[in-house]
């Protein structure tokens, strides 16, 4: 323990401290608190943080160019430095590492495989709020990114969803609070099970669905209008199942949030009049939860109360009561194709959980 303590001394004592706005850390540079990085447009920063009236020391990304301090990113959510002895660096190996000078002990690193790096590697806050760490001070090869291990914030240009080929699958975890940015109990993430699509948690337990892509949008999710101020791409292939928010004009702030409350918000910067202005939350009311009415029935959006499709009754009905029901519905009747009986089209619908369409039998409806 001596021995490392001793190295990271050294280590610290060592490297010259960037004193003047760049958006790049280099070899044998730090970041002590104080210090910013800039991204090349003045978008974004990063740097030591302390959210709402807490003393705790974080290092994070926020917007630049907003007055009101909002972070779309944190390294040491769970870790965070007492005081303002933090040091931001890239250590001898290439990998970046956030580390409390006066205990002589690392937070937080990234851990990249030494084979994956060089001693030249350079990490550069891009204008879309990524931070990346290249391989070496050429910049051509990725060794690491914000990007992919997110925290409360969805960004314009940053891929949510599955990487096939790394088996990477960034999930979004709130806050535990505003002055708390450690790892709560909600969590945003996509799964692959059946159709493609993402799921809100709490713990263990599904809040709410955004429902499959159905070519032009998730299809629970109505709000995801094509004439807003961003264009949405979907890819879905043997390397990858991701969908990404590319503004418009990109002079325009949008993100969307998993809030403290585990509810999820898009919301876009209107100027420090009317701050962040919310276009969009789910779950939205309680038709919006996750299996409220229970199989074979839907939610009147009109009445919020549930009801059994049609040839279908209640399997508790002395508990439906027209509201709510996680028990749902059965059959009135056995299936029986030949004596009439057909489709019924409902419009408004997100499709079934874990729906496929390589799996679809008539005989599951």
């Amino acid at each position: 323990m001596y021995q490392k303590k001793e190295i990271l001394t050294y280590f610290l004592v060592f490297i010259f401290r960037i004193c003047s706005s760049t958006d790049t850390i280099g070899p044998n540079q730090s970041l002590k608190d104080g210090d910013i990085l800039v991204s090349s447009g003045n978008a974004f920063a990063l740097g030591f943080f302390s959210p709402g009236k807490s003393r705790n020391r974080y290092i994070g990304i926020w917007y630049n160019k907003v007055p009101e301090q909002t972070v779309v990113w944190v390294a040491n959510r769970d870790n965070p430095i007492n005081g303002t002895s933090g040091v931001f660096a890239i250590d001898p190996d290439g990998n970046l590492v956030l580390s409390d000078e006066s205990r002589n002990l690392s937070v937080w690193s990234i851990n990249v495989s030494s084979i994956t790096l060089q001693k030249s590697s350079s990490a550069q806050l891009m204008e879309t709020g990524n931070f990346v760490l290249f391989q070496d001070q050429s910049r051509s090869v990725i060794a690491w990114q914000s990007f992919d291990y997110p925290t409360n914030t969805i960004l314009p240009n940053m891929k949510a969803g599955w990487n096939r080929r790394t088996g990477l699958n960034p999930f979004f975890r709130s806050w535990k609070s505003h002055d708390d940015p450690g790892t709560s109990e909600y969590v945003f993430k996509l799964e692959l099970n059946g159709t493609p699509q993402f799921f809100l948690y709490k713990g263990s337990d599904r809040l709410w669905r955004t429902g499959p892509w159905n070519g032009l949008r998730l299809s629970g999710v109505p709000e995801m209008d094509p004439n807003f101020v961003f264009n949405i791409i979907y890819v879905e292939n043997d390397d990858e199942v991701t969908i990404t928010y590319v503004m418009k004009d990109p002079s325009i702030f949008s993100r969307m949030v998993l809030n403290e409350s585990g509810t999820l918000e898009r919301l876009t910067w209107q100027g420090p009049d009317r701050g962040w202005a919310r276009f969009w939350d789910a779950p939205e009311d309680q038709c919006d939860n996750y299996a409220h009415c229970g199989e074979y029935s839907n939610c009147d959006l009109f009445n919020l109360s549930c009801q059994c499709l049609e040839g279908f009754v209640a399997n508790s009905p002395n508990d439906w009561c027209g509201l709510d029901s996680g028990d749902g519905c059965r059959r009135n009747y056995a299936l029986n194709c030949c004596n009439g009986d057909g489709f019924v089209k409902y419009k408004g619908q997100k499709l079934p959980d874990n729906f496929s369409l390589e799996e679809f039998e008539p005989s599951r409806l």
